[in-house]
């Protein structure tokens, strides 16, 4: 078995869930990981007679609406609780979901599916598994535990999630047991040529206005270590761009050789969004985004200052990945 510990919980769960109305949450602004673990759980739960459907902050990205198929998704202002209960996928924490969507479900999440080291465990049963590669990866091995039915649609939308999580299998977490879980899926129907296609080669002129801006924006911090890159505010009104065309820009700076973290700082109406990168997870980045009221992974995480702006709190933010960088580097002197 994938989680011999785990898809136990996960069938107790369903079963729990028999006879009423379900809700699969996701966070805010996303992504590949977020929408195919919600399209698949939303699938499974179809198949065993559970009257279940998606619900989210935000729409679905253009390059991912392919992989939703016949999936009821809904917009929260679209969106009736009519007695629901929640399970959320991908979400580290409830601020991730929307104060909105999470207001809907005053008697809380039924279920907490996610695979973040900074997850809280905010739901009544948490199935959270903070080593593998996706929350995708997690529910599909769940699914072939417990021989759970598949259709083309719910593989092909999981391994979007695996596929993207991993960087195109590029990242540390492409562990032999996520190719053994991406090739059960292919077998089931899942297409790595259509999921390639919709998600890197459907680029819009004015994404690339926008990567260029950004590539123009990138600066060395302690000595080539720490490179940032900003968005500034307006940049999506002058480039015809919308958030969803910022995801994977901040891989760029991480890729420079010498770059241990790399990060992308985005001016909003009402604060600074950072997105932080590193290839190396002895810089625990999860640890790092806590500092600046975020979360996430050991090499992704994510922040939001309310309130802030790039010409305010730049510096901040930059002398705290600084003094962050320094104390691992302290750490690792201590341990050698």
């Amino acid at each position: 078995m994938f989680f011999p510990s785990e898809s136990p919980r996960f069938l107790a769960l369903i079963e729990s869930l028999r006879g009423r109305k379900v809700a699969v949450l996701g966070h805010m602004r996303p992504d590949g990981d977020c929408i195919g673990s919600q399209v698949a759980l939303c699938r499974m739960l179809r198949a065993a007679g559970i009257d279940a459907v998606c619900v989210n902050h935000h729409a679905v990205p253009r390059t991912l609406k392919a992989f939703v198929g016949d999936t009821p998704f809904l917009h929260e202002n679209d969106f009736v609780p009519e007695g629901r209960c929640a399970v959320s996928v991908d979400c580290a924490d409830l601020t991730r979901i929307g104060k909105e969507l999470v207001a809907m479900f005053p008697e809380g999440l039924a279920g907490n599916i996610d695979h973040h080291l900074s997850n809280t465990r905010f739901a009544r049963e948490n199935i959270v598994v903070d080593h593998t590669a996706a929350a995708a990866h997690l529910l599909a091995g769940m699914a072939f535990d417990l021989g759970l039915p598949l259709d083309a649609v719910s593989a092909q939308a999981l391994y979007v999630g695996i596929a993207t999580d991993t960087g195109q299998f590029r990242f540390r977490s492409a562990t032999p047991e996520v190719f053994d879980i991406a090739a059960r899926l292919v077998r089931l129907g899942a297409s790595p040529a259509d999921a390639s296609a919709s998600l890197y080669e459907k680029d819009t002129f004015g994404r690339l206005d926008l990567l260029g801006r950004f590539l123009e924006s990138l600066t060395l911090h302690e000595g080539g270590r720490v490179c940032s890159g900003v968005i500034p505010l307006g940049t999506f009104e002058a480039t015809g761009t919308t958030k969803e065309d910022t995801e994977g820009l901040v891989d760029y700076p991480r890729c420079i050789e010498g770059v241990d973290i790399a990060v992308l700082l985005e001016e909003m109406t009402d604060g600074v969004k950072g997105s932080l990168r590193a290839k190396d997870p002895v810089y625990r980045l999860d640890l790092l985004a806590s500092k600046l009221n975020g979360g996430g992974h050991a090499l992704a995480a994510g922040f939001n200052l309310r309130g802030a702006s790039l010409s305010g709190d730049k510096p901040r933010i930059l002398a705290a990945i600084a003094e962050h960088l320094r104390s691992t580097d302290a750490a690792r002197d201590r341990e050698s």
